[in-house]
């Protein structure tokens, strides 16, 4: 028979207990529980039970801790450093064994001032200067100083001043002003380095650099004198720009056509002694036939357009030539000829064969 099965003598459990009818051990477990608290709740024991409730609850709450994404948590073990946390959620001893402090590590934080310097020219200028920084340490943030606002003005216009005491009225005027930016906020960081601080400086900037009023009209002809200038230097180098290029173009042209004429030129020249090499060859090898075909071709060139005949031997001796070209058309005469070269009378003494034949 099973321990919860219904008997003679009613429900039994396991220990041989009788029961009310209708009732589960949980229901006993939860009946015990509640004497237990009613009899907890009477008297001085309540009062203690409470307290040590309470200590539960609050070490179980302060045994982890979120940090955001834009903070980083510094965890404090007995009010000493013990190390940083990273943005999310992280579990820690209870306080008072560990406590922790958020820093906004990420937020932009920015100090404003305007002072009046003194220049290298020993002239007085009035700047407004904005200093942007973030925590770059958190640790060195919270233990290295006690006011990092205040210790970053005075960083910050000591910077300034050394940079601004360094340069002269001109040059802080001017467009090399922007270097002295970047020159103060160098100058600005190694001094908070040197401090430990923790902070990193984002950027410097000068929103107004202002000569004293007694003399601003004469340094606002100044600036315009300067603005003119550099005016007129800008004209200039975009005319340069302008006619250079072309001036370029134009000579590389003419370079090359000379060198087209040159190269023209001298392959004329070498062509031509070449075919003086080949008559002079020519003319070794038969002087009288050479010499009398150049005279022939030479006088064919020269009466090419010419429709005459020429008899150098008074008719004892006459070479006909080949029609020249246009030489069968008809003169403003009406008449047509047919060109006829006679050449020189030969020389005493010659060949039968050249007899008659030299120019």
């Amino acid at each position: 028979m099973a321990w919860n099965e219904p008997g003679k003598n009613g429900q039994n459990d396991p220990w041989n207990r009788k029961r009310p009818s209708g009732k589960s051990p949980l229901d006993d477990l939860l009946d015990n529980a509640k004497s237990h608290l009613g009899k907890l709740g009477q008297g001085p024991g309540s009062i203690l039970l409470a307290v040590l409730v309470l200590v539960v609850v609050f070490l179980l709450l302060s045994s982890y801790t979120i940090v955001g994404a834009r903070q980083a948590g510094v965890i404090l073990r007995f009010g000493q450093y013990s190390r940083t946390l990273a943005p999310g959620f992280h579990l820690k001893l209870p306080q008072p064994i560990e406590s922790v402090t958020k820093v906004e590590a990420t937020r932009i934080r920015s100090v404003n001032d305007k002072v009046a310097m003194l220049t290298k020219d020993e002239n007085i200028i009035t700047i407004d200067f904005t200093v942007q920084y973030q925590v770059d340490d958190s640790r060195k943030y919270l233990f290295s100083l006690n006011d990092p606002d205040g210790t970053i003005g005075a960083a910050a216009e000591a910077a300034v001043r050394s940079v601004i005491g360094s340069s002269d009225m001109d040059q802080i005027l001017s467009a090399a002003g922007a270097s002295l930016v970047s020159e103060a906020q160098v100058a600005l960081q190694k001094t908070l380095d040197s401090y430990d601080s923790g902070l990193r400086v984002t950027e410097v900037s000068f929103q107004n650099v202002s000569p004293p009023n007694e003399v601003k009209d004469a340094f606002d002809d100044v600036n315009n004198a300067r603005e003119d200038k550099q005016s007129i230097e800008n004209g200039a180098l975009a005319y340069a720009s302008k006619v250079v290029p072309v001036a370029r173009g134009d000579a590389a042209r003419i370079a090359a056509e000379a060198a087209g004429y040159k190269a023209a030129r001298i392959a004329r020249a070498q062509g031509d002694t070449a075919g003086f090499d080949l008559i002079l060859a020519q003319y070794k090898a038969a002087p009288e036939v050479t010499r009398k075909r150049l005279w022939l071709e030479t006088m064919e060139q020269v009466m090419a357009d010419n429709p005459k005949v020429i008899d150098s031997s008074g008719g004892r001796n006459i070479i006909n030539l080949p029609p020249l070209q246009g030489a069968a058309a008809a003169p403003e005469t009406g008449s047509a000829t047919v060109g006829a070269i006679s050449p020189a009378p030969a020389p005493a003494g010659s060949n039968a064969a050249d007899k008659g034949t030299q120019p």
